[in-house]
């Protein structure tokens, strides 16, 4: 049950795109173009697609992002109220959310994705009030949005995760501050920077290594056939934050986060699993 009774309840700090997925069975040469056996547009970011997760996973969830309110923008509110993601436009007037190109290799499952990232992303922002959430998940993107969540976070005992993909500066202020952080192989940390309590390092289809208040152990990965890789890091963080907001022990958060990571993969796309929860 959530620390705050009743339904989880998290607020997730990040990026919003617009993705369009493309199936392909084979890469595009240089120069040169090949047919999609199946195309996608939804909503997309790191944030988001957690948020997706967290809310159907039956937690309430809110997204804190620019989007606005452009064609794609409201292309992104209608993913999100489909979803069942409340969202707290943090978009300045005529901003429109980036669009991310993804292709994904039917055979293996694996993605490539070129996109504007969190060009744009307003450095101006009201302030976050992490009050009332039981988590705050924040995925870097944003840096004035995600210290605002912060700070209003450590002010009122509410637990942080942190979405570590890739390192970005303003995670030299945030990774002190965090209880969690969710780290990919990828993620280089400088060794002067502290580290949270609660550390978990993911590696694709590899187990999962965590350091949980000095204690260290890993998690397995479940082996399942893979259709689409696309967002199953996302998922794990979505999952990761609703377990813990429901009061889960970090080992046990870890695993519940996997299967559905996992679970993930056998489905193209980012929101065609959902419908299996």
């Amino acid at each position: 049950m959530a620390p705050s009774g009743g339904l989880p309840r998290g607020l997730f700090v990040g990026l919003a795109t617009v993705d369009v997925i493309s199936r392909v069975d084979e890469s595009p040469p240089r120069n040169g173009k090949v047919t999609a056996v199946r195309q996608d547009v939804s909503g997309g970011g790191p944030a988001l697609n957690a948020a997706a997760v967290f809310a159907a996973l039956g937690g309430r969830a809110v997204l804190a992002a620019p989007v606005g309110d452009t064609a794609l923008g409201r292309l992104v509110r209608e993913d999100l109220a489909a979803c069942g993601v409340e969202l707290l436009d943090l978009a300045p007037p005529g901003f429109a959310p980036p669009v991310s190109s993804v292709a994904v290799h039917a055979s293996s499952g694996d993605r490539q994705v070129v996109s504007f990232d969190g060009s744009g992303y307003p450095d101006a922002v009201p302030p976050l009030h992490a009050r009332g959430f039981d988590v705050v998940l924040l995925d870097g993107h944003g840096p004035a949005a995600a210290r605002s969540a912060m700070r209003s976070a450590v002010a009122g005992g509410v637990t942080t995760i942190l979405d570590a993909g890739r390192w970005r500066p303003v995670y030299a202020d945030l990774l002190p501050l965090a209880g969690h952080a969710v780290c990919s192989a990828d993620f280089v940390l400088p060794e002067d920077v502290p580290t949270p309590p609660v550390l978990a390092v993911t590696d694709g289809a590899g187990p999962i290594h965590y350091r949980d208040h000095g204690a260290e152990g890993t998690v397995d990965v479940p082996a399942v056939p893979v259709v689409d890789t696309l967002g199953a890091g996302d998922v794990l963080h979505g999952a990761y934050a609703f377990a813990i907001a429901r009061g889960e022990a970090v080992a046990d958060a870890l695993r519940f986060a996997a299967v559905h990571a996992s679970a993930k993969c056998r489905y193209p796309g980012v929101r065609a699993w959902l419908a299996t929860l």
